[in-house]
């Protein structure tokens, strides 16, 4: 399993860069995490229920206040140098990686409340760009939410160089998760729901977040699994997925479709008891397949809280495994290097796995006995060496903490 350089070493390096490429120390250094769904695929953007997990792996950002509007961005995984002014920033400009990051700041220039007011106050009197600096040990195009890591860092550093103090409290936690998502969702062109946002800024150290993307109500899950000798093994296939290709607007679009031909504002109304009867009214059968999947998974997000509950990670293994044949058949969001994969944990040991994330590559998860954890990074391993494919990245996962200053 590759190691990663730990947290002081990257605030280190990027601190170091920052001070390298413009002349003088960084204001501060801000991270997020990325995370892992632990299941709950596909339900955000339809009103459900998600159970993700922070990752330790984290982007990091260090930013210095400027005197004027523009921003000058420099990534340590893209190298080269980017400037953009803030005035030129709105929907579906720019693009590419910088979206996420200055889209932020104008999402909270179009907020509402004193967050929004003092936002526009900041750029009203000429300021309010930023000199950043970014690096991250979250795996790019991985499904492990690089991207809204990265406008969780920045927003992070624009909640405190910005004076808007969304980082002290839930509720401006809860109104950094809206802008960040509006820079993904406007900005980037990405029509993803909040659960990535939320999950990197809201999760708890030790705790899966339980997210109910209806209400927008948290609830903290203990998830202990070393006291249950047990570890989530994480895989990088390497097979990298883009949510901005197409596909999963159509997924989107497809559960749109069906909510309305039933008449309910989103699939998270309708009844499981009565699913049958609601798939029999439904014209199109592509449509039914993904209806079936989305109440089925918001289901299996309870059924697991309450495993998780009782300590019944046996149980859980097996909802992992429903949830990965759901999104394979039903949601049709996986891959052979992603069903590769979850078989070679499954044979290897594993009491279940799926992938996570929006799928068409990136990453699948593995509930793995601690002493089947070597056989089952090697399954995989092997299962990919017998294929001719490039080796995926293999590595264990903890519940984090969320966003925050880190010097």
């Amino acid at each position: 399993m590759a190691p990663t350089p730990g947290p002081s070493a990257v605030i280190d390096r990027v601190m170091n860069a920052f001070t390298g490429l413009t002349g003088a120390p960084p204001d501060g250094v801000w991270s997020a995490p990325g995370r892992v769904n632990l299941i709950g695929e596909h339900t955000d953007y339809n009103a459900g229920l998600a159970l993700p997990i922070a990752l330790p792996r984290r982007t990091y950002a260090a930013a210095r206040r400027r005197d004027d509007t523009r921003f000058r961005l420099w990534s340590a995984q893209t190298q080269g140098l980017t400037e953009v002014d803030l005035a030129t920033v709105g929907p579906g400009s720019p693009t590419g990686w910088t979206a996420y990051a200055v889209g932020v700041a104008w999402a909270l220039t179009q907020a509402d409340g004193a967050a929004g007011d003092r936002a526009r106050a900041v750029l009203a009197g000429g300021g309010g760009g930023l000199d950043l600096v970014i690096d991250s040990t979250v795996p790019l195009g991985a499904g492990l939410s690089s991207s809204a890591a990265l406008g969780c860092a920045v927003g992070a550093a624009l909640s405190d160089l910005w004076g808007l103090d969304l980082l002290s409290s839930e509720a401006g936690r809860q109104e950094l998760v809206t802008a960040t998502r509006c820079a993904e969702n406007v900005v980037a062109g990405a029509p993803t729901g909040g659960m990535d946002q939320s999950a990197s800024l809201l999760c708890q150290e030790g705790h899966a977040l339980l997210l109910d993307c209806q209400t927008g109500s948290t609830r903290p899950i203990p998830f202990d699994l070393p006291s249950h000798d047990l570890a989530l093994l994480v895989v990088d296939t390497k097979a990298e997925h883009a949510l901005v290709d197409g596909q999963y607007a159509a997924r989107r679009a497809s559960c749109e479709r069906a909510a309305g031909e039933l008449g309910v504002a989103s699939l998270r109304d309708l009844d499981p008891r009565s699913l049958q009867i609601d798939l029999a009214k439904l014209s199109d059968p592509i449509d039914r397949a993904r209806v079936r999947h989305v109440v089925t998974e918001i289901e299996r997000v309870h059924e697991s809280v309450a495993a998780m509950e009782q300590g019944d990670f046996a149980a859980v293994g097996r909802l992992f495994d429903e949830s990965h044949a759901s999104l394979r058949d039903d949601y049709e969001v996986s891959c052979a290097e992603l069903d590769v994969a979850v078989e070679a944990m499954v044979s290897a040991g594993a009491l279940g796995a799926r992938m996570t994330g929006g799928g068409f590559g990136g990453s699948c998860i593995g509930l793995v006995p601690i002493n089947e954890l070597e056989a089952a990074v090697e399954a995989v391993h092997t299962a990919y060496a017998d294929r001719g494919w490039p080796p995926a990245e293999v590595f264990t996962a903890t519940a984090a903490g969320p966003a925050a200053r880190d010097a």
